[in-house]
């Protein structure tokens, strides 16, 4: 039996493990989120800190372009966690996301590189159409 999810995946039983990881982010993704991601910095995009996504934690998730972006500290060059990032990538992709990975050091010594390429893949990806349940006011024309 597969296990459904809500709205974007959203999985409600991580939540208080996504507030944790909140609380205690690292210094990449901490400066991410303030410099490039926090209040709509991004071209506009709200994104979200460690959002329960399916059976894992996402770093940050804008559910508008349905993109993950996840920040890769030194563990993720371990052949086991490579594994484990494979797998998990595979799954939010097949359930429509797309995922991006920058690594903490990337973050640390390049965010204007990092802005960029954020940029150009936003640019180059238009969002997703709306899901069933959002609501989106009538295009009205004042001239007829």
């Amino acid at each position: 039996m597969k296990k459904q999810f809500n709205h974007f995946g959203y999985n409600k039983k991580l939540k208080a493990l996504a507030r944790n990881l909140r609380n205690n982010s690292t210094k990449a993704e901490i400066r991410l989120w303030s410099e490039v991601l926090r209040a709509r910095k991004m071209k506009g995009y709200t994104f979200l800190r460690q959002r329960p996504v399916l059976n894992y934690i996402s770093d940050f998730m804008c559910k508008e372009l349905k993109l993950i972006i996840e920040v890769d500290g030194v563990t993720h060059n371990y052949e086991k966690q490579w594994y484990k990032d494979k797998q998990r990538q595979k799954e939010l992709e097949e359930h429509g996301f797309t995922v991006l990975r920058f690594s903490d050091d990337d973050i640390q010594k390049n965010l204007q590189g990092v802005y960029k390429d954020l940029e150009r893949w936003i640019e180059s990806h238009p969002p997703a159409p709306p899901s069933k349940g959002d609501y989106q006011s009538p295009q009205i024309n004042p001239e007829n």
